[in-house]
């Protein structure tokens, strides 16, 4: 007896039949091209989506603590409640001195500034930051460098002008080593920053000019005064678990109430990047409950058609049984049909998505870079082999019932 698998006028029978059955046949095809496509559709394309959100927090550290000054909320030791408090750089050195688990950290001062350059101008934002805060915002750096420790001990001016910025005072000439004036103070250009996030700390990156942050506040006579502190912590330690002894350390260095809530706040950036992976989980999961109830639709019509074909073909059944076909070679045969129609159905449903997910990260390209709408070549095989697993368990229960026919009642039924 020939082996179903190997033969090749096996196969012949299996399209023979499944041409027999076209309508049947083509809806059920189609169905499975349907799933496969919506699934791998979905599975793209929350990828992609997710990846579109999180580029948008490109360049920020995610374990961040931000440390700014509110306004005290009831009267102290004098004060009468509304005063404004003001951080100041005794409270950065004891945050720093009582918190070892600190990676990086930079005190932070804004002043709007006005820049020029011969005849040109800028309106900008002009930042003080100390070095460690291209490691908690990381910039692009297009031209020269970033702000360094030398910079800021040495009350250096030097300065790093926004992408934005540049464009306005150099047009498409380079800045390095050039000075331009802010504020009617003179600073060197040693490069040129941009952001690819939407997070900014006062304004975009892009529209600002960076300098070390002890020049800043002896060039403007700031004091000692910080507008923001923040820093980042080493891997295993959440920032959540410090605002406490933050607000202990700042209490007691400013004529506030300890338990005033609104004379200090903490923000925890780690918190809300949490929220955005619980977005994208929900994302995933929707996608996955969706794609499984198409993947189920497409299975079922598998298995029915195979009933109709067990069905159709009982008469041709029982003379493949009277002249000594095994059962085995029975199963097989019904199997293969559905693993064809699974198979070819399947392949054409992934190829589908593969090229509508090509053509929206193509359109969906910008001067930041494409949004990653794609499909994984392990993912394809993993939707293909669900399929043709499922598809295949689909047609087993018609398999059984087809080898279980005993000749004479199928060669007796009309």
């Amino acid at each position: 007896m020939r082996n179903p698998i190997f033969d090749i006028e096996n196969w012949r029978e299996i399209g023979t039949t499944l041409a027999q059955n076209k309508t049947r046949t083509f809806m059920t095809a189609f169905g499975i091209f349907w799933g496969t496509a919506i699934l791998a559709l979905l599975i793209g394309g929350s990828s992609g989506l997710k990846h579109f959100m999180s580029r948008n927090f490109e360049g920020f550290a995610t374990n961040v603590a931000m440390v700014f000054p509110g306004r005290t909320t009831m009267p102290y030791a004098g004060f009468n409640k509304g005063m404004e408090l003001k951080l100041n750089l005794q409270d950065v050195v004891n945050i720093r001195r009582a918190l070892p688990q600190i990676e990086n950290s930079s005190a932070v001062n804004f002043l709007w500034a006005n820049a020029l350059y011969g005849q040109k101008k800028s309106n900008a934002q002009l930042t003080g930051v100390e070095s460690g805060y291209d490691k908690i915002f990381v910039p692009i750096i297009k031209e020269g460098r970033f702000i360094n420790e030398s910079d800021n001990s040495n009350n250096r001016k030097v300065c790093v002008i926004g992408k934005k910025v540049a464009e306005e005072l150099f047009g498409s000439g380079s800045p390095v080593g050039k000075e331009v004036s802010i504020n009617d103070i003179y600073y060197k250009v040693i490069g040129v920053a941009a952001q690819t996030s939407e997070i900014s700390i006062g304004s975009q990156l892009d529209e600002s000019i960076v300098i070390p942050y002890n020049t800043m506040r002896n060039s403007y006579n700031m004091g000692s005064d910080v507008n923001i502190f923040l820093m980042t912590f080493k891997s295993g330690y959440a920032p959540g678990d410090y605002e406490k002894t933050v607000h202990r350390l700042i209490v007691n260095n400013h004529p506030i109430s300890p338990d005033d809530p609104g004379a200090m706040h903490y923000f925890d950036v780690s918190e809300q990047f949490k929220m955005v992976d619980n977005v994208f989980l929900g994302i995933s999961l929707l996608a996955l409950f969706v794609g499984v109830g198409t993947l189920l639709s497409g299975i079922i019509g598998v298995g029915n058609i195979m009933w109709i074909i067990v069905r159709e073909r009982t008469h041709e059944i029982g003379i493949r049984r009277a002249i000594g076909a095994k059962p085995r070679d029975i199963i097989i045969q019904i199997l293969s049909e559905s693993m064809v129609l699974t198979t070819i159905a399947g392949i054409a449903g992934i190829c589908f998505a593969a090229i509508i997910l090509g053509l929206a990260e193509h359109l969906t390209a910008d001067e930041k870079g494409t949004i990653a709408f794609q499909l994984s070549f392990t993912e394809a095989i993993y939707i293909l082999v669900t399929f043709l697993v499922l598809g295949t368990a689909a047609g087993l229960i018609p398999a059984i019932k087809a080898m279980k026919i005993k000749p004479i009642e199928a060669l007796n039924d009309k």
